[in-house]
């Protein structure tokens, strides 16, 4: 029957939405861990690959400076307070960023995001970005200058490395007052590298090269991040976690386990990008725009430990004696903050900056539905609010076409007991049924196909405020009202303990929320207002499809919970009006 296919196709089509984010988005497969402590970071990257317009002699690209490779066993660990204290600092204070710079290798590698914290607890530690070597997890930045080799094949030029002890012009790095840390090599080259932040995660290196030698000198700049340890995903293949960059305007993404099979990737182009990212962090190295570089994402087991490197290479600086020659990088070490990045890319040129939050494939929607979730919270205060107005937004935008389905539902169900009576007549002649059926629908002008078009409408909105929920900043510890502090995160409330009388650990599968548990309610009361199936079989699948959805999007995001929720009881009051318009009990 053609109504029975369109009723089946409507319940494959509700299933999908939800089965899709559990079975096909989720990435079941655990993230490689760490498996041993380790001292120090060794040095990401394969055998050395000549310089673009090196000398023949060449040079390598950019390596973790004087970091030794790991022995076979784990080494003793020491603290971060510990291996902070045993280097001389450059402290880094910020509204939103405090740390250092370890004045031992110039590396940025102590950084705490002021305005987040691990979890709702307002005593929780707050988010650690960047650790020093020496501790589990290390992950620092690093800027310098790569010298080819020489006739003897030793570099031609003493540069500094990560056992140089700068000098620094002031203690503290702070929004308007930089810090300029200087080194002289002996050998009548001066190096001095400037660090200027911004009032958000903007970090500005300018390093300068003055030459009072008597012969000309050639120098590459590099930039890395080094992070060691494969740190926990959050596991969906809807958000990528790991490294990523842009290159000739191309977005590209490699993950952890994808970059320990290939061990290096390598691209060059003008400007762009190449960082490091986790689920709402990001750690960037920004060259000069104009700046042709060579870009790497470079994978090292060091000793036990998995060890992950992005880094770039600029171009031969040659500096002429009594010169100086200079080069300027940024690097962005702070979380995504959508107008922030939005921000940066306008002023700074930043080629796709935007492109560090994984918008999916639905980014022509998910942009516009995030900016108008800001802009309502900004004038009525609550995300939650927002996201409560911004379905009622949806609906009208649709209200057309939602308004024909659900004109021609209400006809079907009217024309019910015609259908029955039809069955009854030709049930053992099934192509006469049909005849008659179709006769009948284009007769009233109903179409057993409606039911069909108000879930399709909705896919591409549910994918795409799902993808808001999860993956931007924004969301994260965003609350509502009553038990809900944190609409990206699911319903802690569960009816199988009573909703927290009894002190029982229930099983993850027995995990169902107030939210999750209205949504249920309101759905199977929209689905008493849809005709209903006459084959009995089909009419108890229905009945078991709000059960279903609700254990479902029990663990999804609370606000996507809410926003179902509310487009149901929504859509409850349209059809409700239009069928008692048309005279069809409700």
């Amino acid at each position: 029957m053609i109504e029975n296919k369109n009723l089946i196709l409507a319940v494959v089509l509700s299933v999908a939405v939800l089965l899709g984010f559990e079975l096909y988005f989720k990435n079941t497969t655990p993230a490689p861990q760490q498996t041993a402590e380790t001292g120090q970071p060794g040095q990401p990257g394969q055998s050395p690959s000549a310089l673009p317009g090196a000398p023949s002699s060449g040079a390598a690209l950019p390596q973790a400076p004087g970091a030794p490779a790991v022995p076979g066993g784990p080494a003793p660990q020491a603290t971060r307070t510990e291996v902070l204290a045993e280097t001389p600092r450059v402290r880094i204070e910020t509204p939103r960023l405090t740390g250092s710079i370890s004045l031992k290798g110039g590396r940025i590698d102590d950084l705490i995001l002021a305005d987040y914290r691990e979890t709702l607890e307002p005593d929780s530690d707050p988010i650690t970005l960047l650790s020093p070597r020496g501790v589990k997890d290390a992950y620092f930045a690093e800027f310098g200058w790569i010298s080819p080799a020489g006739a003897d094949g030793k570099p031609a030029v003493k540069v500094p490395d990560a056992d140089t002890v700068w000098t620094p012009s002031s203690k503290t790095l702070a929004p308007g007052t930089p810090v300029t840390l200087s080194w002289d090599n002996g050998q009548g080259q001066v190096f001095k590298r400037t660090y200027t932040i911004d009032e958000n995660f903007m970090f500005t290196v300018a390093q300068t090269v003055e030459n009072a030698g008597s012969d000309a000198v050639e120098l590459f700049p590099y930039g890395l991040v080094s992070r060691q340890g494969t740190p926990e995903t959050s596991g969906f293949y809807i958000l990528h976690e790991g490294l990523l960059g842009v290159n000739n305007g191309e977005l590209k993404e490699v993950d952890y386990d994808d970059l320990q099979e290939t061990k290096q990737e390598t691209s060059t182009g003008t400007g762009g990008w190449i960082g490091i990212t986790d689920k709402y962090w990001l750690t960037a190295l920004i060259p000069g725009k104009d700046t042709e570089v060579t870009k790497r994402y470079v994978y090292r087991k060091a000793g036990v430990v998995d060890t992950y490197q992005v880094d770039f290479l600029g171009a031969g600086v040659k500096v002429a004696p009594g010169a100086s020659g200079a080069a300027e990088n940024r690097l962005f070490a702070g979380a995504k903050q959508v107008k922030v990045l939005d921000a940066y890319e306008e002023s700074l040129g930043i080629e796709r900056f935007d492109l560090a939050i994984d918008w999916g494939w639905f980014y022509f929607l998910t942009r516009p539905i995030f900016y108008g979730l800001l802009w309502l919270e900004v004038h009525f205060g609550n995300l939650g609010l927002a996201i409560l107005l911004l379905t009622v937004g949806i609906k009208l935008a649709f209200f057309p076409l939602a308004n024909k389905s659900y004109e021609s539902m209400s006809k079907m169900k009217k024309l019910q007991p015609e259908m029955t009576k039809l069955r009854e007549r030709y049930g053992d002649d099934k192509v006469k049924l049909n005849e008659e059926m179709m006769s009948l629908y284009k007769r009233e002008g109903a179409n057993p196909a409606s039911g069909c078009l108000p879930i399709l409408v909705q896919i591409p909105v549910f994918f795409a405020l799902y993808k808001v929920l999860f993956v931007t900043i924004e969301m994260r510890h965003a609350p509502f009202y009553g038990w809900i502090h944190d609409l990206s995160a699911a319903d802690p409330t569960n009816l199988f303990t009573l909703f927290g009388l009894v002190p029982w650990p229930a099983p993850d599968i027995m995990h169902l929320g107030v939210w999750p548990l209205l949504m249920g309610i309101s759905m199977f009361l929209q689905q008493k207002l849809n005709p209903q199936p006459t084959d009995p079989m089909q009419a108890k699948v229905m009945m078991f499809l709000p059960v279903l959805f609700t254990f479902l999007l029990a663990k999804f995001p609370a606000g996507l919970v809410i926003y179902w929720t509310w487009n149901n009881l929504l859509s409850i009051a349209q059809q409700w009006v239009i069928m008692r318009r048309m005279g069809v009990k409700a």
